[in-house]
């Protein structure tokens, strides 16, 4: 299952990230979004776990944690929309 985790403090990287969902269970992949152009800390990240189950109890466990003043938000990742006119 795809998560993605909002409003993370510019001091979390993916292995930040791998580590907090590591606790939940079986990590495949973590990434945190920056900006191509400045480098600048988006504050998203996406979290990929092979367990639907552990990846539920990751939501539920980390969704309004606080991590360094700030609470970040879980959730299961939409799908990307894709606009073919551009």
């Amino acid at each position: 299952m795809n998560i993605v985790v909002k409003n993370l403090p510019e001091s979390v990287n993916a292995y930040y990230l791998e580590i907090l969902f590591t606790k939940c269970g079986e990590v495949d992949y973590t990434k945190v979004v920056y900006d191509r152009v400045t480098g600048e800390h988006k504050g998203v990240g996406f979290v990929e776990m092979p367990d639907d189950k552990e990846a539920e109890k990751a939501i539920e466990e980390l969704n309004g944690k606080e991590i360094n003043g700030q609470t970040i938000e879980v959730e299961k990742a939409r799908p990307r929309k894709v606009n073919i006119w551009s």
